[in-house]
């Protein structure tokens, strides 16, 4: 058979060259099937064996973490907690056993239809992070297979005879499936389905195996002991390569080795230009399972921690303590570094159970973005912030803590939350609590056009400033990313937003007052040029794109980045401003 490549989605970057493993999960036959009533006690019993034996593989799983490497311990454990916290009582269960009695359908139907219609319901939210949403759903599906597997008695996948140094083949891997991987035994991976954001993803990046998901069409190219040659950081898998192909393949692997242990250098030089100047690289955190790819990076801290993630997938709210638990655990593993917390930034239209009880309006309107969510909301309902806040106090004495405000638009919003900061701060202390004599800055978001242009008043109410790129383009140019016909438009680079940006952060400045990035521009090294000639100095992305950030500041001139940005800032072409981005430093007409 012929050479073929097969493209997909890079996930974890590396090269294998081996061969296939092809392998299969025997799908579990599940027909819908209704019952009699009679029969109804029965499959509620069905559905607890199942239950019950659920949460002993994932026992299971558990006791396995201790042998996988650091990172992916820290990326599993969470995810299997949150499995627990499924089989225990929640919406699915309680739904399940709901459309038994009600419906007269088996354990197996109700299971499935329950969970399609919850994941149904979490991605039918309009919210700009569908990767989460995505995973969120994901987790509900997931608990929902091993439980059908379990009521139709259908064994799990088998991964155990996958031989030393082969490329693993297969249609899907779940997140469970990637744990029992050898990453010492295992070249590589690829996948017909799976995203770039899932948590199968992150586990393979955390486990360090070479991976292309999202290869359509690849279990029908393949036969088992298939030669391959897997590009993980192209998203390529050579099939049955050719010498020239296989020469290529053996060049690209001695040639990421070098890469490695250059960027592996990187993680302990400092962030530093050609001519003294220091940038601080930090990461953004949306769940506390990132950590470990944190520690990896070599960041100098979290310049922005999502808290999200603590209203998630529950029916209450996270009270004081749960939130000082959460909290501590984070700063703990910073070990000192900085961490800048930013309160619940809520909208209407992401789907939070424990918000919906009579907290946050029940319809979110024909325009969610531009109606009652982040500070709007938590000045509505104080209660939410001071638990925040009191959180956040109780934990500051363990790491430098910063505390940050969501969709800030005038400074009257500011100054009515410190009120309530410095009340909350004044109770405590009277309950006896230890407080930082000086208590953490209390810092805003700048995120729309209303809080850029009115950011030298509002810098006067607060102690330092993050510019949210991805909303301000958003609001800035009223384009919906999620949106395929206007997705288009939809350019950071646009002469308004970088505008907005320039002014947000000269307000900052003529104060003496911290500004940072925290948008996807800061983890874009092409944009780092411009951003430290606007003045930026603090610059908070994703993890993984710290290390090529760190070596795209250590070859600038501050010199060269001021009059870079300034002709940038006198173009109103968004087409040249990117040819001037895309050809700066690179020798050609700029």
């Amino acid at each position: 058979m012929r050479e073929q490549v097969v493209r997909g989605i890079a996930i974890a970057p590396g090269i294998a060259i081996g061969p296939v493993y092809d392998t299969t999960e025997i799908p579990a036959e599940a027909p819908r099937r209704g019952i009699a009533p009679a029969e109804v006690e029965a499959e509620r019993q069905r559905l607890a064996d199942a239950v019950a034996l659920s949460r002993k593989q994932i026992g299971k799983l558990k006791t396995r973490l201790g042998i996988l490497p650091e990172e992916a311990q820290e990326e599993l454990a969470p995810l299997l907690d949150a499995y627990v916290l499924m089989l225990g009582n929640s919406r699915l269960l309680r739904g399940a056993r709901k459309r038994i009695e009600s419906g007269l359908v088996a354990a197996e139907t109700a299971v499935g239809d329950e969970a399609e219609a919850i994941a149904a319901l979490i991605m039918a939210a309009k919210d700009d992070d569908r990767a989460g949403l995505k995973r969120r759903a994901d987790e509900v599906r997931e608990i929902a297979r091993r439980l059908t597997r379990n009521l139709t008695a259908t064994p799990f996948r088998s991964l155990k005879d996958v031989p030393e140094g082969a490329i693993l083949v297969a249609e899907e891997l779940t997140p469970a499936d990637a744990a029992l991987l050898d990453p010492a035994r295992i070249a590589g991976v690829a996948t017909e389905e799976g995203g770039a954001d899932g948590h199968t993803a992150i586990m393979l990046r955390a486990l360090g195996i070479p991976s292309v998901l999202g290869c359509v069409g690849l279990t029908g190219s393949v036969t088992r002991g298939d030669r391959a040659v897997l590009d993980g950081s192209a998203g390529t898998i050579v099939l049955r390569p050719g010498e020239k192909a296989l020469e290529k393949g053996k060049e690209a692997l001695a040639a990421f080795a070098k890469e490695r242990q250059k960027l592996a250098k990187l993680r302990r030089l400092p962030a530093v230009t050609t001519d003294g100047e220091a940038v601080e690289l930090q990461a953004n955190l949306e769940i506390p399972a990132e950590l470990p790819l944190i520690a990896q990076a070599g960041a100098q801290g979290i310049g922005l921690l999502r808290t999200e993630f603590l209203f998630m997938n529950r029916e209450d709210l996270p009270d004081e303590e749960a939130q000082t638990l959460a909290y501590a655990q984070v700063l703990e593993a910073m070990g000192g570094d900085p961490v800048t917390i930013r309160v619940l930034d809520w909208g209407g239209e992401k789907d939070m159970e424990a918000l919906s009880q009579g907290i946050a309006p029940t319809h979110a309107g024909p325009n969610p973005a531009l109606g009652l969510r982040g500070l709007r909301l938590l000045l509505k309902r104080p209660e939410l912030l001071e638990a925040q806040f009191a959180a956040i106090l109780r934990v500051a004495d363990r790491g430098s803590t910063r505390i940050l405000l969501p969709l800030v638009t005038n400074p009257s919003e500011v100054k009515q939350a410190r009120e309530i900061y410095e009340r909350v701060a004044r109770r405590l202390r009277r309950k006896g609590v230890h407080l930082p004599e000086k208590l953490p800055e209390l810092g805003c978001m700048i995120e729309t056009p209303g809080a850029a242009l009115a950011a030298d008043a509002i810098a006067l109410e607060a102690d330092f400033f993050a510019i949210g790129t991805n909303d301000l383009a958003m609001y800035t140019l009223a384009v919906d990313r999620a949106e395929a016909e206007v997705s288009h438009l939809y350019d950071p680079l646009h002469p308004a937003v970088l505008r907005l940006m320039q002014f947000a952060t000269e307000a900052a400045l003529r104060l003496r007052m911290p500004v940072s990035v925290c948008g996807e521009m800061a983890g874009n090294p092409r944009l780092v040029p411009l951003l430290l000639g606007l003045g930026i100095r603090t610059l908070s992305m994703n993890a993984s794109a710290i290390p090529r950030v760190k070596q795209m500041v250590r070859a600038l001139d501050i010199g060269d980045c001021a009059r870079f940005a300034r002709r940038v800032m006198e173009q109103s072409d968004p087409q040249r401003i990117h040819e001037l981005v895309m050809n700066f430093g690179t020798g050609g007409k700029d």
